[in-house]
């Protein structure tokens, strides 16, 4: 082969690779674009699923509300039943102090209400009795929603009777149950509904919305729950107990037979 020849051909496999090179950036830019188009159709189904699954959750919001109304007349006939609830549940009750617990056995309802759209927020309600701490038979707070996302809250004024605001006082002796889960003395429960400063962190609220409120009644037995484990583990604890005394008196009864057999083979002597 000619140098020119080898020339020649060493410009049009370049020319070839370098076309190679432009025909492969062609194609994953086209890909690109064809990811994107599949994308914004994904995009598209997810946001009217959204809009599919919020008909369902408003659909049976409204269904659940009788019942909700149905178990609420129902705890009214248990004496303490929130104050329980919020003691027996880890969270709340390392919010708890000696005087928020003694303030609480006056609650006597909470409700939770979604807004309208649902995303838009909601309300929790609580419902007192006569108290000698303040003047409110209702205490509210409502977390919004705006059409940014941000979040905003407010609530009810706490009419505190004299000397008695809870809010007030930098320190209160924790709770038995909030003894258990923190040493450091906790801030008054009341103080979340005073606390407007990062609603989007306003952990108490969700946890009443999303896990006291759909089953209360789980925390309230929690106590009697426990107590059933223990004398479970007592009762097999006792009959462990039974059965070593029924071991060793069978081992002591085949130890005296021994003993009466070599006495027998000694008379025979």
């Amino acid at each position: 082969m000619s140098a020119s020849a080898a020339k020649v051909s060493k410009k049009e496999l370049n020319s070839n690779h370098d076309g190679g090179d432009e025909t492969s950036e062609k194609e994953q830019q086209e890909a690109i674009e064809h990811i994107d188009e599949v994308q914004n159709e994904i995009d598209r189904l997810n946001e009217q699923a959204s809009e599919e699954i919020l008909k369902v959750e408003q659909k049976y919001n409204k269904l659940r509300q009788p019942f909700f109304q149905k178990r609420s007349e129902l705890i009214a006939k248990i004496p303490n039943f929130w104050v329980t609830t919020f003691v027996n549940h880890p969270q709340v009750s390392a919010l708890l102090g000696e005087e928020d617990e003694e303030a609480l056995h006056y609650l006597t309802r909470v409700e939770v209400t979604e807004f309208e759209d649902i995303k838009s927020g909601y309300r929790i309600d609580f419902y007192f009795d006569e108290n000698m701490y303040f003047e409110n038979k209702v205490l509210s707070k409502e977390i919004h929603l705006n059409e940014s996302g941000d979040p905003t809250s407010k609530s009810t004024e706490i009419k505190w009777k004299p000397g008695k605001d809870l809010t007030s006082r930098s320190s209160q002796t924790p709770s038995k149950a909030g003894k258990k889960r923190q040493h450091e003395e906790p801030e008054s429960f009341f103080t979340w509904f005073t606390d407007h400063s990062d609603s989007g962190a306003d952990e108490l609220g969700e946890v009443i919305k999303d896990d006291i409120w759909p089953n209360p009644l789980q925390y309230y037995l929690v106590t009697d729950m426990e107590d059933e484990e223990g004398e479970g583990e007592d009762e097999d604890e006792d009959e462990e107990g039974l059965d070593d005394i029924d071991e060793e008196g069978e081992d002591d009864g085949e130890e005296e037979e021994d003993d009466d057999g070599e006495d027998d083979d000694g008379e025979d002597d």
